[in-house]
């Protein structure tokens, strides 16, 4: 049998120690799907793709770097791994952790996970506990916890995780032929941004493939990479990237600023309706996913961003399931009706 999975594909451009156990969900491969009529809607003549990382076994990205850091453990003859999280961390890690049989702990902010990530960690198995506090606490918890105890620490603070997301920006390179002119992605504890940045400036020096300007997209009630300092109380909808002091954020800066990109801020509102819009081209996303798009729109509307001619790759982080209930708040209650011919055709064709 040939397994895949982004440190069977790309194990060779990953600085992965040698005590490593390759520990795998068959993650990564996922699509770069066209959005020709959001495109077109932006004013046309340019190429716009989805990178749609929702499609991956836990449901976001962080399973490209999870592979990596679990991995890691694994081969360090670790027992435990623990994280914080606002969602998607939590079910990767626990999904790893159990495929490796080992122990995952999460932390999370008391009332600040979206339901289907919480879902997730406790449906692999993981022991959730709550903390009355941000993400920046749960943070500061766990790394002083690893420090003290033979835990492995599997947020994005940990290298290893980098080196499995950066594999996203091969990806994108093998089935482009080269690197997208702009990506445009959502921010929170940024270390995807950077993961992406160092990606692609591998592939720049070993294959030739050149670099984007990169977009970084935070949502305003959480962004300090935009204002320039920390937020204590980040509020958000997309609670994804509800964060207020971004452990990669140096890292993140010096990645837009040196692709020649930038970071920018959007409303709520224009990271929900950018939701609703992709989901009107099938692809569902959690809100933060929604975020680089929003980003995108915003700035080519503004004429910041000319797109002609160019190639423009969204990062689409996690999938519509992770997050539903603003959908399930929102939605109408479907009408019902007699089981009758007569009165389906009045209700649908009238």
């Amino acid at each position: 049998m040939t397994y895949s999975g982004v440190i069977h594909r790309y194990g060779q451009l990953l600085d992965l120690p040698t005590y490593s156990q390759p520990v795998t969900l068959l993650e990564g491969d996922t699509p770069l799907v066209p959005l020709p009529r959001l495109c077109k809607e932006l004013g046309g003549g340019f190429e716009l793709y989805a990178k749609y990382e929702g499609l991956n076994p836990s449901g976001s990205f962080k399973d490209r770097g999870m592979t990596a850091a679990i991995s890691e453990a694994l081969g360090r003859g670790v027992k435990s791994v623990i994280c914080a999280s606002t969602g998607n961390t939590a079910a990767s890690a626990a999904a790893y952790a159990g495929r490796a049989g080992l122990r995952a702990i999460v932390l999370i902010p008391e009332g600040k996970v979206a339901a289907g990530k919480l879902a997730g960690a406790v449906a692999y198995g993981a022991q959730v506990v709550q903390i009355q506090g941000s993400f920046d606490d749960a943070l500061s918890l766990v790394v002083r916890i690893t420090e003290k105890h033979s835990i492995a620490l599997v947020n994005s603070l940990n290298p290893y995780r980098l080196e499995g997301q950066k594999t996203a920006a091969f990806e994108i390179c093998d089935t482009l032929d080269g690197a997208p002119d702009w990506l445009c992605l959502p921010v929170g504890n940024a270390g995807n941004i950077t993961s992406y940045w160092m990606g692609f400036r591998q592939y720049q020096a070993q294959r030739s493939t050149g670099l984007p300007k990169i977009l970084g997209v935070q949502a305003e009630g959480a962004a300090p990479l935009v204002l320039g300092h920390a937020v204590d109380k980040p509020e958000t909808v997309a609670t994804a990237i509800r964060i207020g002091r971004p452990a990669r954020g140096e890292q993140a800066l010096q990645a837009a600023e040196e692709s020649g990109g930038r970071m920018m801020a959007v409303t709520d509102a224009q990271i929900l309706a950018m939701q609703r819009r992709l989901a009107g081209e099938g692809i569902w996303v959690e809100p933060a996913s929604a975020a680089g798009l929003a980003g995108l729109a915003v700035e080519i509307q503004a004429g910041r961003i000319d797109p002609k001619g160019k190639r423009i790759v969204a990062v689409c982080t996690g999938h519509g399931l992770k997050d539903p209930d603003i959908i399930v708040r929102n939605m109408p209650t479907p009408r019902v009706l007699p089981v009758d011919l007569g009165a389906l055709e009045q209700a649908i064709l009238s």
